[in-house]
């Protein structure tokens, strides 16, 4: 499946301009407050009717102001997951979930019912009313009952942005597995760069209404020049290797293109593909191999691109194999270091800055 998107509107102050295309999997719009996710995602939903634009799912024609088709919001099968679960207070778990097909028009389903129940772990859940559920579980059962309408399309609108970290990591593998077994493509917004990076397969950058970077994740995420849209502080790249070991001493051995790394142990059975979050600024350069260092992970890399931002840092990107990291140094640093492209050198990175949160299962293929 795959999408094709394109809304312009204004709005006071502001024109909104965004066109992309991507592939089946979880595409994520990321910008700041502003940048205009939310009038997309709500276009395509029929929630605001765009004065030009199109939405293409899969073939299938959505709205295309130039044909003049317009299909009203209830026709679209299109799940929608607000940032609030927006569950029914007086009905029960089941209830709420059953909710879902009944609006779309759809046969009873128990056997459908029992897999979104299975997937999402709402099996203890079911005779609840939405006042006894944390946060963090309210969002399931949205999650579940926009699922169980039969959609073409999920769209998420900041679906983690209301919980706290705990809630946050107790939902994500759920979102995981959603993205992997429920073959539902899935248009996700965010601000948060980690959530991204642990599920997104493509990423489309808004700024100011327009898009200013689109692609596969990897790609994007270690692109020294995306940096500024993608927010400093945020930097950093995405790897995907395989789990080799597992340890004595509770570590993991994950192969990449071309070396290895070590991380606290992953609960995940060796041959798994995994994804990593690695950010910028956990990662320090040596000319030379160290020796006698704390930190396991020692890896040869080539410079590809130094890139130099308005204040005291420079972003390095660099070459492991087929992988590319990001690494953040000062400008002094990269001016002793004599850094430049084509430049063999060492990623030095500690096996404890890489949070838990930042790995998680590669996206299914």
């Amino acid at each position: 499946m795959s999408i094709d998107i394109a809304v312009r509107h204004r709005f006071p102050g502001i024109e909104i301009d965004v066109a992309f295309t991507a592939p089946q999997g979880v595409t994520a719009l990321f910008g700041r407050s502003g940048a205009g996710k939310t009038t997309v995602v709500n276009a395509v939903a029929g929630l605001l009717r765009p004065s030009f634009g199109r939405a293409v799912i899969d073939g299938r024609i959505l709205f295309d102001t130039e044909s003049r088709t317009w299909l009203p919001p209830h026709k679209r099968r299109i799940g929608y997951v607000f940032q609030d679960g927006r569950l029914f207070p007086h009905m029960t778990v089941r209830q709420n979930l059953l909710y879902g097909r009944w609006f779309a028009k759809l046969p009873k389903d128990e056997a459908g019912l029992r897999h979104i129940v299975d997937l999402l772990g709402l099996g203890e859940l079911l005779s609840r009313r939405p006042g006894a559920l944390s946060g963090g579980e309210k969002q399931r059962v949205a999650i579940g009952r926009a699922l169980l309408s039969g959609p073409s399309l999920l769209l998420m609108d900041e679906p983690l942005a209301a919980l706290d970290e705990t809630r946050k990591e107790e939902i994500l593998p759920y979102l995981e597995r959603i993205r992997d077994e429920a073959q539902v493509p899935i248009l996700y917004v965010s601000h948060s760069m980690p959530e991204i990076a642990r599920l997104a397969t493509t990423l489309v950058a808004l700024r100011d209404g327009r898009v200013v970077r689109s692609g596969p994740v990897e790609t994007v995420t270690a692109d020294p020049d995306a940096v500024t849209d993608l927010g400093v502080r945020d930097a950093g790249s995405v790897l995907t290797g395989i789990v080799s070991a597992h340890h004595p001493d509770a570590l993991s051995e994950i192969r990449l293109s071309k070396g290895s790394l070590f991380l606290p142990r992953i609960q995940a059975p060796v041959g798994t593909s995994v994804r990593i979050r690695i950010e910028a600024q956990d990662v320090m350069l040596a000319l030379d191999k160290p020796d006698r260092i704390s930190a396991l992970n020692i890896l040869p890399v080539d410079v590809v691109a130094v890139r130099q931002g308005a204040g005291p840092g420079v972003m390095v990107q660099l070459a492991l194999g087929d992988d590319r990291i990001l690494a953040r140094v000062t400008r002094r640093s990269a001016d002793g270091l004599g850094l430049r492209s084509g430049l063999a050198c060492y990623a030095v990175v500690k096996s404890v800055s890489v949070a838990r949160g930042n790995v998680g299962p590669s996206p299914a293929v």
